[in-house]
């Protein structure tokens, strides 16, 4: 499964939430990983000015023995990472202790069966990056998205999920923890939210190994939904989840809410280093069609700024208030006004489990 267009793995928090226990390293191991690293950045990093000066700071930290501190091959990648971060200022790039990653492909490799089928058991476990599906009052539909998988494994899921919210008055999609991943899957997601026959160009890619630029636009779907949408995003929000919601919002087709996003927008794939430790390199740069840019370093910005932890309460209540305009009756509009009322204060009722009296 090529891993060249990835905006951060999609499973990136449990990749590294099981990796293996530390190992002691060695002076010339580090060496070793210094120069290969070097090497993988003066080759593949998607601003060759940038991979050049950074690869001589860490070379030269290595020179002087800036890593002799870190002893085991954890502590060596973690301190890799920062400095890698802290040089070019990209936030993409992660050293990590992984002995079975294997090479990203740049060519446009289809993926083989068994990679097909390792995704999708993957993806099954993580309940294909949807972590919640809601019908919430006011009959507003609720999905909270974790990371975009191989489009192949959660296709499926999508088309699911929308077909559930599809008979919602409006959709909050909240991204505020979501970390990335596919952009085919951001486009496939958003596809779902435009009239048929109505074609977005979203976003475009570059790669430096291969010199190319692939373009994402929406897709036929099945299930389109063509009411009003908000997003929500935090900080936490980052790489393709960020893609998603800037894609929404240059598109006009939703309404922000939250914080501004992390502001990382430049795709990669994973490269061995050899001893063990592997690095996500960066070797694409996003760029909007319609921005002609991306949120590199700055992030996406919400159109309701609010905290992240009202985002949710925010965007709930800009629809009941939407919907407060439209009230037909006397009846339905202080149905409206209850609820409205009542997610201001936080105060939504709870089920009721016990057997009605006189059942």
């Amino acid at each position: 499964m090529s891993l060249k267009h990835t905006l951060i793995p999609p499973l990136l928090a449990l990749s590294l939430a099981a990796q293996p226990a530390s190992a002691p390293i060695s002076a010339t191991q580090r060496k070793a990983t210094v120069e290969a690293l070097a090497k993988e950045l003066r080759a593949r990093y998607v601003f060759p000015e940038i991979a050049e000066t950074t690869a001589k700071a860490i070379q030269a930290k290595a020179a002087a023995g800036g890593y002799d501190g870190a002893t085991t091959d954890a502590d060596f990648a973690q301190a890799l990472g920062k400095d890698l971060r802290d040089q070019s200022r990209d936030l993409h790039f992660r050293v990590m202790v992984d002995p079975e990653i294997k090479a990203a492909d740049d060519d446009d490799k289809p993926p083989t069966p068994a990679e097909i089928q390792q995704a999708r058991q993957e993806m099954s476990g993580f309940g294909y990056g949807i972590t919640k599906l809601e019908r919430l009052p006011g009959n507003v539909g609720y999905m909270e998205l974790r990371g975009f998988g191989p489009t192949y494994a959660v296709a499926p899921a999508y088309d699911a999920a929308m077909t559930l919210l599809s008979g919602s008055k409006a959709i909050i999609l909240d991204l505020r923890r979501n970390g990335g991943g596919e952009p085919e899957s951001v486009a496939y997601l958003l596809s779902h939210f435009f009239a048929e026959g109505d074609v977005r160009h979203l976003n475009d890619i570059y790669t430096r190994p291969n010199d190319r630029t692939q373009q994402y636009w929406t897709s036929a779907v099945g299930i389109r939904f063509e009411g009003p949408v908000f997003v929500l995003t935090s900080p936490r929000t980052f790489s393709g989840g960020e893609e998603c919601a800037y894609d929404f919002q240059t598109q006009k087709r939703a309404t922000l809410v939250g914080e501004t996003t992390g502001g990382g927008a430049n795709p990669g794939g994973m490269v061995p280093l050899g001893g063990g430790l592997a690095a996500f390199v960066p070797t694409g740069k996003a760029i909007n069609p319609v921005t002609k840019t991306n949120w590199e370093h700055v992030g996406v910005k919400p159109d309701i700024a609010v905290p992240a932890a009202d985002a949710l309460k925010t965007a709930w209540a800009a629809i009941v208030k939407g919907e407060l305009k439209d009230a037909k009756g006397p009846d339905e509009k202080a149905d409206l006004e209850d609820l409205l009322s009542r997610i201001q204060r936080d105060d939504l009722k709870k089920p009721v489990y016990a057997r009605p009296k006189g059942l």
